[in-house]
């Protein structure tokens, strides 16, 4: 914000084009996906291990070609369904991973 005031953005700004729905959902990001989010996170830290935490970087990619593809008609094509098998695939062996560890360190 202070490097758009510097640069003379907001004078160059149409405040009349910006609308309802758009403020709207800049409000939903900043709450849901900040600060809820954040939240969520920091506590699945404290319960679970980082590795298993980690794996929402994976996961959260496949909820939204899977969300796009059912509510917003998006074309889900064989390459991008081999894609989605490949990261769950991953998530599968990175878990497996974690339980051999945790199984060969309770010995």
């Amino acid at each position: 914000m202070i490097a758009a005031g510097t640069a003379g953005e907001f004078a160059r700004m149409q405040w009349s084009s910006i609308s309802v729905a758009s403020l709207l959902g800049l409000g939903y990001l900043i709450i849901f996906g900040s600060v809820v989010a954040f939240t969520a996170y920091t506590w699945l830290l404290q319960q679970c291990s980082p590795t298993l935490v980690a794996t929402h970087t994976y996961a959260n990619p496949v909820v939204a070609v899977l969300l796009g593809w059912l509510l917003a008609s998006e074309p889900l094509t064989t390459r991008v369904v081999f894609a989605l098998i490949a990261v769950l695939g991953a998530v599968v062996l990175i878990r497996r991973g974690e339980r051999t560890i945790a199984a060969s360190n309770s010995k």
